[in-house]
């Protein structure tokens, strides 16, 4: 099991530190049987690698770049972000993928460059309301699969989440009937795709204490990648805890 807390555009240095230090202090002595890595912004990336060092947190990045090198301003390749200390990244995220226009191409070209750097990537997938409301759901899913997700994969280098677009965020959740049917098509298509199908698949959008406990009753639940509520250290790692 995996717990990833995605803390997006929040905390500068400081914060983060503060941040992780807390997380640390409510796991330490706990029987813990999951892993979990938080995903802090880039500048505090290597704050945190330093305040996690000793501990039995993981550290990601919240991206990269579809290029390794070259003239590309503001980027981040994937070879910086192992160098620093990171071992996951998240790409395809719903957030880059709507509010960056990126491409499945795009996701995979990342996916590629991480992988061969040594990243572990997290590829997410995930539908919108009108994907959902007018059925197409399973569909726009298959197919961000079908263009995202490489052949030369594992359960030990990659992992995929899903996050419905509706429920990033909203306070908006999924039953375990919804979220089981895409486990399990993910699963499906994992099998039929001639992947391995003992790949972690996680669950994310609007996780919380409250509801953590009955999507961890989902079949196939491989993880949690959770957004908001990774910023609260005492919440966050409450819900590492419920882990069995």
């Amino acid at each position: 099991m995996f717990i990833a807390g995605n803390w997006k555009l929040n905390c500068n240095i400081s914060e983060a530190k503060t941040l992780s230090s807390g997380i640390i202090k409510c796991l330490l002595n706990k029987e813990l049987n999951c892993e979990v890595a938080v995903f802090p912004p880039y500048i505090c990336l290597d704050s945190v690698k330093k305040t996690i060092e000793d501990s039995n947190l993981k550290l990601g990045a919240q991206d990269c770049s579809i290029h390794k090198s070259g003239a590309y301003t503001g980027d981040i390749s994937a070879n910086m972000l192992f160098d620093t200390g990171c071992k996951y990244v998240i790409v395809g995220h719903s957030e880059r993928r709507t509010g960056k226009c990126e491409s499945n191409n795009d996701i995979l070209s990342k996916v590629n460059n991480a992988l061969e750097a040594g990243l572990i990537p997290i590829i997410c997938v995930g539908e919108s309301v009108e994907d959902r409301d007018d059925g197409r759901a399973i569909d726009v899913i298959k197919k961000q699969l079908d263009e995202s997700v490489p052949k030369n994969i594992n359960k030990n280098n990659i992992m995929i989440a899903y996050e419905p677009i509706w429920a990033i965020g909203t306070g908006r959740v999924p039953n375990n009937s919804s979220i089981n049917e895409m486990l399990n098509m993910i699963k499906d298509w994992l099998v039929n795709n001639e992947r391995d199908s003992s790949i972690n698949i996680l669950y994310g959008g609007s996780v919380n204490k409250s509801n953590a406990e009955e999507i961890f009753l989902c079949s196939n639940i491989g993880g949690l990648l959770i957004g908001g509520v990774s910023l609260k250290a005492d919440e966050f790692s409450e819900i590492c805890l419920m882990v069995n």
